[in-house]
Formats: C-alpha cells, sequence, structure tokens
C-alpha cells in the first residue's frame, strides 16, 4: 500500500469509530430502521443524479452487494446498537475483518501471510482485551445482531472485490438507493412513530443524521471502496480493527465514558495487529 493508501485507510476507521456516537444519538432519537432509511435516501438523492449509471452486468452486483452491505449490515447493526451499548457495538463488529480475510482466501484467492494472520490475531486480542474492560451486558441479542451485521459487511466486502472494480461514489450511491426500499419496508412492519419523531428530533439528532451521510457515509465508504478497488481485501480489512480504538475515544470524548487500562492496552495491542499485516517479508537473495 502507498502511504496515500496508508492514510485513507486509517481515516475510515476513525470516521466509522465517531459514527457510533452519531448512531446512538440518532437512534434515540428516530426508529433505528428509519433513520437508517432516511440516511441512505438522502446519500442515494445527493449522489444518483451526478454518478455513472451501473452497466447492465453491474446493476445486478451492486443491488446483491446492497443487501449485504445495506438491508443486513447496517440493519442489524442500527438494531443491535439501539439494544446495545457503544462499546459492545465497536468490540462485537470486529468480527467483519476475521470474517472477511477468511472469506477472501477461498472466494478470492487471498491466502493471508504469516505476518498478516499474526497481525490479526494480535489485533484481534487487542480487542478482547477492550470487551473486557467494557463491561458486556449479559443480554446476548444485540452481540448477536452486531455479529451478524459483521458477517454481512463481510460478505460485501468480497463482492465489492470479486465484482468490481466500481466507481466508489458510483457504487455508494446506487447501492444506497437500492437499500431504501428493503429498510423502510421492515421498518414499516415492525417500527411505529416515524413521521412523529420527524417532528420532535432535536439539533443534536439531526445532526448525528447528518453526520451519518456525509462523513460516514460518502467520505467514509467512499474511501473504503476505492480502497478495496485497489489493495487485496488482506490488506485492507486489518485497518478495520482500529474502528473499535476510536470509536471508544469517541465513547469518552462525547458521552462521558472513562479512560480504563483496558481502552490503553487493547487500543496499543490493535494499533500494533494492524501494523504487523502491512509488513511484507522478502526472501533473501542466495548466495552462489
Amino acid at each position: 500500500m502507498s502511504a496515500i493508501q496508508m492514510v485513507c485507510a486509517v481515516a475510515v476507521p476513525l470516521l466509522w469509530g465517531y459514527q457510533f456516537v452519531a448512531i446512538k444519538v440518532g437512534v434515540a432519537q428516530f426508529p433505528p430502521l428509519f433513520f437508517l432509511a432516511v440516511r441512505f435516501l438522502v446519500i442515494a438523492v445527493l449522489l444518483v443524479p451526478f454518478v455513472k449509471t451501473p452497466t447492465a452486468r453491474q446493476f445486478g452486483y451492486i443491488a446483491a452487494i446492497s443487501v449485504f452491505l445495506g438491508g443486513l449490515n447496517f440493519g442489524l447493526f442500527y438494531v443491535g446498537l439501539g439494544l446495545g451499548s457503544g462499546s459492545m457495538s465497536a468490540v462485537a463488529y470486529q468480527l467483519a475483518t476475521p470474517f472477511t480475510v477468511l472469506l477472501a482466501w477461498p472466494l478470492l484467492a487471498e491466502r493471508p501471510s504469516l505476518a498478516t494472520t499474526a497481525g490479526v490475531a494480535l489485533a484481534f486480542l487487542g480487542v478482547v482485551v477492550l470487551a473486557a474492560g467494557s463491561g458486556l451486558s449479559a443480554n446476548a441479542l444485540p452481540l448477536l445482531l452486531v455479529a451478524g451485521a459483521a458477517f454481512a459487511f463481510a460478505v460485501s466486502n468480497v463482492m465489492t472485490k470479486r465484482y468490481g472494480p466500481f466507481d466508489p461514489l458510483m457504487l455508494t450511491g446506487w447501492s444506497s438507493l437500492f437499500t431504501v426500499p428493503q429498510v423502510l419496508l421492515v421498518s414499516l412492519l415492525v417500527e411505529h412513530g416515524q413521521l412523529g419523531s420527524l417532528a420532535t428530533a432535536d439539533e443534536r439528532g439531526w445532526l448525528a443524521l447528518g453526520y451519518t451521510i456525509f462523513i460516514g457515509g460518502i467520505i467514509g465508504f467512499g474511501l473504503w471502496f476505492w480502497l478495496i478497488a485497489r489493495c487485496s481485501m488482506s490488506r485492507v480489512a486489518p485497518f478495520g480493527l482500529l474502528l473499535p480504538v476510536f470509536a471508544v475515544i469517541s465513547s469518552v470524548a462525547f458521552l462521558g465514558d472513562r479512560v480504563t487500562p483496558n481502552l490503553i492496552v487493547g487500543g496499543l495491542l490493535a494499533i500494533t495487529g494492524v501494523a504487523m499485516t502491512q509488513v511484507r517479508l522478502t526472501p533473501r537473495p542466495q548466495r552462489v
């Protein structure tokens, strides 16, 4: 990876980590799936008129990606985050990285190197340390929902790599458009108070929605799709393990969470592990 690609690969979990606070604030004022539907609708309205129209071949792939990336990933994640804590969700969502690396091996023929395997293991150990200090609830449902979201995100990553490359903003806009009816239909079936929430939401709720649209959505996913098109999944995916570090830092900064030894140790382990995944060993030339 080039220096600019590494900067972008760190920027994505940074933006998404702070998005945990925005989502937590947003789903407290809007029904979670309705909040998600509005998010994707606005992204689609902002992008679709100004990006390329997918080819006939790409339409089917983007529709399939939207099911895993939008409907399942975000749907399960928003509901799980609404029911559980931000720290728990950040920790559980890191299953997306090992899921992605494991799926990329048989589906993309990207066998992880020893350094990548060790780095993922070390970074995941950091996630476990964070989990140990996050006071996870005994209620397993939010954890299972977020773990399901992580698997769906991993599938969408592999599909994006396998069937791409796609223009990042085109994929973001059109997959958002395909996602809207999926989550809106489920919202109408299982939620209530959608229109009322539009009238009662305060400034914090609307700012949270704006962050998920512009920062986490358009910028975050635009950079992520750009990286997937140019780098192997074994190089890109481990950077996702930085997400809980930034998520907990944002919780400390904006939600009043305390800095704990687990946060410090877990964060250092995760950062070190991600750095290890970027090591590429070259064989020594043999003497003749």
